[in-house]
């Protein structure tokens, strides 16, 4: 018991560190911003038909917890897919960027005694809105707001009474990021981290002990909508990037998703914690203005 009570302290703190290491580079970027003198650009007129699309995949480890379902932690592996679109737009003089992004995960996780197990699944629709700064050659500083949008499900195959749980949230987010782009080899390379952090949002949660055939057969639904926030639901996403141009193949993406979910609402305590390792594709397209008239000539 010790052993584990030790293991498990030994974990807490490495998450805090982390929690603590990201809440650092966020306020150093946001102090950067600040602080810096923004090179002054000449915005491209079509600057904004450029799209950058990716498509990555990915796969790790993960540690998660639903006291609703069991008050242990369950460890184990988690597949995940990551698709983002980004272009600039006009906004504040071209300075603007618009990211969206769909993300999809699932897991298999163990309990302790590997007698029982999680399978769980979530599905995340992400939009966010940068400023771009340029402090230097080839680095560029991004800050800005976004939303996010969650649903998922959590299933114990050995709980008879309450054997999954629901997952619905949305919430406000603070998104920065930062890009460098340097040679290396002669190679043209670009190293790209992000976070985004919720600020504020909404969740469902069925109440301590409280089941979903009460709220939604006897219609007892009173305080299942909570109010999210740093203090009561701490997330970090985070997103590294190395961006590789390939001859005649194109642009690989290799990346690290650090995902901490954490939230304790209604007397209930929830975290999914996942490290992965990214794998992807980066294609570049160009939006084409075409007239009326070589619209109708073409016959599509």
């Amino acid at each position: 018991m010790l052993l584990k009570r030790k293991k498990s302290d030994l974990r807490v703190i490495h998450i805090n560190l982390l929690l603590r290491t990201c809440i650092l580079l966020v306020l150093s970027l946001t102090l950067c911003a600040g602080t810096a003198r923004a090179v002054t650009l000449q915005p491209d007129s079509d600057a904004n038909r450029y799209v950058a699309r990716s498509l990555m995949v990915g796969i790790g480890s993960v540690n998660r917890m639903e006291t609703y379902l069991s008050p242990l932690e369950y460890t184990g592996t988690e597949g995940r897919f990551l698709y983002e679109s980004r272009r600039m737009t006009r906004m504040m003089g071209g300075r603007v960027s618009v990211r969206h992004a769909v993300e999809g995960n699932f897991s298999v996780a163990h309990n302790p005694t590997h007698d029982a197990s999680y399978l769980s699944g979530d599905l995340d629709w992400q939009n966010a809105w940068h400023y771009n700064l340029s402090p230097a050659r080839g680095l560029t500083l991004l800050l800005g707001a976004g939303t996010c949008l969650s649903v998922g499900a959590v299933y114990n195959t050995r709980n008879g009474n309450n054997p999954a749980q629901g997952k619905l949230s949305g919430d406000v987010d603070a998104s920065a990021a930062a890009s460098y782009s340097f040679p290396l080899f002669g190679i043209p390379l670009t190293a790209r981290y992000q976070i985004d952090m919720p600020l504020l949002g909404l969740m469902f949660s069925p109440q301590y002990g409280q089941s979903y055939y009460e709220i939604f057969s006897l219609g007892h639904h009173k305080h299942n909508v909570c109010v999210t926030w740093p203090g009561n639901a701490p997330t970090f996403r985070n997103l590294l990037t190395l961006d590789v141009p390939i001859r005649k193949v194109g642009t690989i993406r290799l990346g690290w998703r650090a995902d901490i979910r954490q939230s304790k609402v209604n007397d209930l305590k929830s975290h999914a914690w996942s490290s992965l390792f990214m794998l992807g594709y980066v294609r570049h397209f160009r939006i084409i203005k075409v007239r009326d008239e070589e619209y109708h000539k073409s016959n599509f």
